[in-house]
């Protein structure tokens, strides 16, 4: 009788969803940042909009999730899937600020292309997170999964070759430094949305 009177299930995948569209939001504006660093002011605001409204729809995914009795995947599986989503555009963020703190007024190639490979994986994990409320084809889950990990593999390489480019070439310590710690961020970009894959693909995997 007490488990009837219980909040069931509850809009987790919408949360997720609505989640989704913040880091892609996110993502857009950071390949638009890295295209055109002499402004960076009004693509970090952009950012920071999405961050934020992300933040607010992690809460109420928690909070939800204190209130719903039964849910429609593992409680920690959730609890794990927003918080690691969170971490993609808290790095995103990360990464606007430092821009904006270094005054870094031109970037390079491979921080450009680094950025847009960004760009595809949140893509990527929106359609990967969009598919979760249907698992009927879990190989089309799984697909979107593997794609987002060969394009963290993809900023692995560009990540080397820049890092490999700018030690040769760039005469200024601080520009290289600087440089250097945007290269990275925008690695762990694709390293956390590669992290919300495999989550993803675990829940996939438990209920197929």
């Amino acid at each position: 009788m007490f488990s009837k009177l219980m909040p069931r299930e509850g809009k987790f995948f919408d949360l997720f969803n609505a989640h989704a569209t913040q880091i892609v939001e996110g993502s857009r504006a950071l390949a638009l940042l890295m295209a055109h660093p002499e402004a960076p002011e009004a693509h970090a605001q952009r950012i920071d909009a999405a961050e934020h409204s992300a933040d607010k729809i992690t809460h109420e995914t928690i909070a939800l999730l204190h209130k719903t009795f039964i849910t429609p995947i593992d409680r920690d599986q959730i609890h794990q899937l927003i918080n690691n989503m969170d971490d993609v555009l808290d790095l995103i963020q990360d990464l606007a600020e430092s821009m904006v703190l270094y005054d870094i007024r031109r970037t390079t190639p491979e921080a450009q292309q680094m950025a847009q490979i960004c760009q595809m994986a949140c893509d990527r994990v929106k359609a990967a997170v969009a598919l979760l409320a249907d698992l009927r084809d879990p190989e089309a889950i799984l697909k979107t999964c593997e794609e987002i990990d060969r394009l963290e593999s993809d900023a692995d390489r560009v990540l080397r070759s820049a890092m490999s480019r700018l030690f040769r070439e760039e005469s200024d310590v601080k520009q290289l430094i600087k440089l250097r710690s945007i290269y990275e961020l925008l690695e762990l970009i694709t390293d956390r949305c590669e992290d919300v894959a495999n989550i993803v693909e675990g829940i996939v995997l438990e209920h197929s």
